[in-house]
């Protein structure tokens, strides 16, 4: 346990040094986002709720993700730039407690994401359903992107890979997972394709924890079973990185 708490200690002392700006950089687009499409834009009820109720859950679902996968890109810059990665590859901690380490940094990065929307949806009159399915999902989807963070991490050869990563997967699943309108919405052909992504169910989950309608426990055993693939991934490319 003690150089698992090493690895944790170490990120959130990163996080408590920039904490005004973390918490700035998570609030930010949210907030652009329920101004400019939860006000701006003025659309008829979706599934029985206002817009801007149905926007929030999509955008803490979004936004756990993003912030959980930030991750891949501090864990490239100790690598190929403070080499910080090598240092802690030549003690004696193990790839499994560096992995559940940077993993737990990463799901406390997209908890945090989560908190601030939901204190600025509350801002914006927006009552939710704050229980444990809510939690549980926030949880769950986090584990998933930052167990996925760790994996993109280990296997890109240059930091400029990793952001090409994030722009052709990481965005599109930003906009196409049901966090912005309805899945129904889309063609049959691209339902197919966005039901296979965790992103979506993890927004189905969230929408319907927070709304108080009838839970999907399929999609939340899907997000348990990617997030356990994930992290397995991540212990793997870890270890095959000391190779």
């Amino acid at each position: 346990m003690r150089p698992l708490y090493g690895i944790v200690l170490r990120e959130l002392i990163i996080l408590r040094r920039r904490w005004i700006n973390t918490l700035a950089s998570y609030s930010l687009s949210p907030l652009l986002f329920m101004i400019t499409f939860g006000l701006g834009v003025r659309m008829e009820d979706v599934a029985g709720e206002t817009y801007l109720v149905f926007l929030v859950p999509g955008l803490i679902a979004s936004s756990t993700m993003r912030n959980s996968f930030s991750l891949s890109s501090e864990i490239n810059i100790s690598r190929f730039y403070w080499h910080v990665f090598d240092a802690i590859r030549s003690t004696p901690i193990s790839d499994l407690a560096y992995t559940v380490g940077e993993v737990a940094s990463g799901v406390l990065r997209g908890a945090l994401g989560a908190a601030c929307i939901l204190a600025i949806a509350a801002l914006f009159g927006v009552s939710l359903a704050l229980n444990g399915l809510l939690v549980a999902s926030i949880l769950c989807n986090a584990f998933v992107f930052a167990s996925l963070a760790v994996v993109t991490s280990m296997i890109v050869k240059k930091h400029a890979q990793q952001a090409m990563l994030t722009n052709f997967v990481i965005t599109p699943m930003s906009f196409l997972c049901g966090t912005f309108f309805p899945l129904e919405h889309y063609p049959a052909s691209i339902q197919t394709l966005v039901r296979a992504l965790p992103l979506t169910h993890a927004a189905v989950t969230m929408r319907a924890a927070a709304l108080d309608q009838p839970f999907p426990y399929g999609s939340l055993a899907y997000l348990v079973v990617f997030g356990a693939a994930c992290f397995v991934g991540a212990v793997c490319t870890i270890r095959a990185s000391r190779d």
